[in-house]
C-alpha cells in the first residue's frame, strides 16, 4: 500500500473543501485514513483506491495516519492552508536563486515565513527510473537552502498571502520551460476542436512509421548532442556577452532544440500531463497560479481557445468546476534584432477575452514588467504581488475589484475627430510615467497612426491629426514598448484594440455580471 508520492510530511491541504487522498494497493485491501480526529476508509479496486475526508480550518502539526493492514504510513508536521499549483513554462518556472532579489528573500525565509512548497519533478517519460524519481520527492519548509529552485512568481505571491491570510500557504510547483499550453491537456482536449486540433496533428505527422524504440534512441541522440552544445554555448557567451544567437550559432555549432517529436520530448503535446500534472491530480486545492503563452505565439489566434480549453480540462479532472485560476497576462517583450511580429499582442488579448469570458479567473496584467532581449525578465515580485492581488479580490473577497485590477477597456464610441475608450477600474483617473505613448488610431481603411490621448476618470479621448474620421482604436498594439500609462492604483493600462472587442461585448460582459462563486 501506497500513497501518492505528493503525500509526505510537511504537506498543506486545503482548509474548508473536503480534502482527497490516494495512492495505490492490492485488490481488495481496505484502507483507513486519519486525520485531525476524522477517519474515511474505502476498499482497493484495479490497484488503486482513494478516500474523501471532510472540511476542516486550518490548523498545523497535525498527523495523518494510513493504514492497510500491517502497513501503516504516518506523516507528520501537516498544515491546514491555502494551496495553489503554479503552472505554466519558464516564466513561473523561473527559480527565486535567479531572482533581481532573490539574494535578500531567500536570506528573510524561515519556516515560519509561513509557506511551503512541493515540487513535481520534471520526467520526460514514465519508464524503470519514472518512480524512483518521483518518490524522491517530498514537501519542504522555507529556509534559504531549500527554497533556492523555488518558483519565485509563487513564493512572492505565497508570502504575501500567508502574512494576509495568517495561514500557511502551500505551492505544488508543476512547469517546464519551453512547453506548450497543449503539453499540459489530455489528447481528447486537442482532438475533440478542430481549431486546436493541429497542435496533435502536427505531432502525430512527426511520429508516423516510426517505432517507439525509433522515436526514444533518436531523442536520446539529440539529448547527448544538446548537453555538449549548451556547454559550448555558455563558455562562448562568457566570452562574448553581447554576442547574437545567430552568431553564437555560427562559432559553437547549431543548436538543435527542441528536438525530435516522440514519446520522449518534453514539448509534445499532452506529455506533462501524463507525467506531472495527472501525477497530483486530484490533490485538494484553492486553484491554479499559470505564466504561460510564449510558446504558443506561433498560434497567436487559436490561443484563446487553447487556454480556455486547459481550464476546462484541469477543472474537470480534478472534479471542481469552481476552482480559481489566476493567470498571468504576457508581458512586453521583443529580441532586439527582431522585427515587431504583433503576435504576442494578440496572446495578450486572447488571455483577455479568457478572462473575461470565464466564471473563477483572474487576471495580472504586467505590460511594465518585460524586457527588452530577455525573455525571462528577473524581476519576479510585482508578477507575484499581483497575482496576490486577484486573489485578495476574486477569491478572498477581501479588496474591491477597481484596487486589485488594472485598468481595462470597456468600450468606445466616436464623437466628430475623436474616439472615447470607456475604461473600468479607473475612477480616479490614470497616473503617468512619461508621455502617454502606445495609442493609436485608424479610420475605414485600417490603417492605423499615432494618437494623442487626454486621460480622465474611466476615459480615454483619443484624437490624431492623421485621422480626421476615426472609426477604431488601440493601445499598446505591439510586442514591446514602454510602457507609461498607469491607473491610480498603480497598475498598468492593459493593451486593447477596439475593431475586435467591439464584436466581443457581449462576452465581455458575461463574467463581471454574473454572481460571485462561493470560496468552496
Amino acid at each position: 500500500m501506497r500513497t501518492a508520492a505528493i503525500f509526505s510530511d510537511r504537506m498543506v491541504l486545503q482548509r474548508e473543501k473536503p480534502i482527497t487522498v490516494w495512492g495505490d494497493g492490492a485488490d481488495g485491501r481496505t484502507v483507513t485514513v486519519t486525520l485531525g480526529g476524522h477517519r474515511a476508509s474505502c476498499t482497493v479496486q484495479g490497484g488503486k483506491w482513494r478516500v474523501t475526508l471532510p472540511p476542516m480550518p486550518a490548523a498545523d502539526g497535525l498527523t495523518m495516519t494510513v493504514q492497510s493492514g500491517a502497513v501503516t504510513r504516518t506523516f507528520r508536521e501537516i498544515a491546514i492552508g491555502e494551496v495553489w499549483l503554479c503552472g505554466g513554462q519558464s516564466n513561473m518556472e523561473f527559480e527565486i536563486r535567479n531572482d533581481k532579489h532573490g539574494a535578500e528573500t531567500l536570506a528573510s525565509l524561515t519556516p515560519e515565513c509561513g509557506v511551503r512548497f512541493y515540487y513535481t519533478p520534471k520526467q520526460r517519460i514514465i519508464d524503470e527510473n519514472f518512480d524512483a524519481a518521483e518518490r524522491n520527492t517530498a514537501w519542504s519548509y522555507a529556509d534559504p537552502e531549500s527554497a533556492k529552485a523555488w518558483s519565485a512568481v509563487g513564493l512572492y505571491f505565497a508570502l504575501e498571502l500567508a502574512k494576509k491570510l495568517g495561514v500557511t500557504v502551500g505551492l505544488i510547483g508543476c512547469n517546464w520551460g519551453g512547453t506548450s499550453a497543449s503539453v499540459w491537456v489530455s489528447r481528447e482536449t486537442l482532438t475533440q476542436d478542430s481549431r486546436i486540433r493541429p497542435y496533435i496533428d502536427d505531432y502525430d505527422a512527426a511520429v508516423a512509421g516510426k517505432t517507439r524504440e525509433e522515436l526514444i534512441a533518436a531523442f536520446d541522440e539529440y539529448a547527448a548532442y544538446q548537453d555538449v552544445w549548451w556547454g559550448k554555448y555558455s563558455h562562448y557567451m562568457e566570452a562574448h556577452p553581447e554576442a547574437t544567437w545567430d552568431a553564437a550559432q555560427e562559432a559553437v555549432g547549431a543548436s538543435r532544440y527542441p528536438g525530435p517529436m516522440g514519446p520522449k520530448n518534453e514539448g509534445r503535446p499532452c506529455g506533462a500531463y501524463e507525467t506531472m500534472l495527472m501525477r497530483v491530480c486530484p490533490y485538494t486545492l484553492r486553484g491554479f497560479l499559470y505564466y504561460q503563452g510564449e510558446s504558443d505565439d506561433h498560434r497567436p489566434d487559436t490561443y484563446g481557445t487553447l487556454l480556455e480549453a486547459l481550464i476546462d480540462c484541469w477543472r474537470s479532472e480534478w472534479g471542481d468546476r469552481g476552482l480559481y485560476f489566476l493567470n498571468v497576462q504576457l508581458p512586453m517583450f521583443r529580441y532586439a534584432n527582431d522585427p515587431d511580429y504583433r503576435h504576442w499582442c494578440r496572446i495578450r488579448e486572447a488571455q483577455m477575452q479568457v478572462y473575461r469570458k470565464l466564471r473563477n479567473t483572474g487576471l495580472a496584467v504586467i505590460p511594465d514588467c518585460g524586457e527588452l532581449d530577455n525573455i525571462h525578465p528577473t524581476d519576479k515580485a510585482p508578477v507575484g504581488h499581483r497575482l496576490y492581488l486577484q486573489a485578495l479580490s476574486e477569491v478572498y473577497g477581501l479588496l474591491p475589484r477597481e484596487q486589485a485590477t488594472a485598468p481595462m477597456y470597456v468600450s468606445s464610441y466616436v464623437t466628430g475627430n475623436a474616439v472615447t475608450v470607456v475604461t473600468e477600474n479607473a475612477p480616479d483617473g490614470f497616473l503617468l510615467t512619461g508621455e502617454p505613448a502606445g495609442f493609436e488610431l485608424a479610420g475605414a481603411d485600417g490603417v492605423f497612426h499615432p494618437a494623442k490621448a487626454v486621460l480622465m476618470p474611466d476615459r480615454i479621448i483619443l484624437t490624431a491629426d492623421a485621422v480626421p474620421h476615426p472609426q477604431y482604436a488601440r493601445y499598446a498594439w505591439t510586442n514591446y514598448m514602454e510602457v507609461t500609462v498607469f491607473g491610480r492604483n498603480g497598475l498598468p493600462l492593459a493593451p486593447f484594440r477596439t475593431d475586435h472587442f467591439a464584436q466581443e461585448q457581449t462576452a465581455d460582459t458575461e463574467k463581471k455580471n454574473a454572481p460571485s462563486a462561493n470560496m468552496d
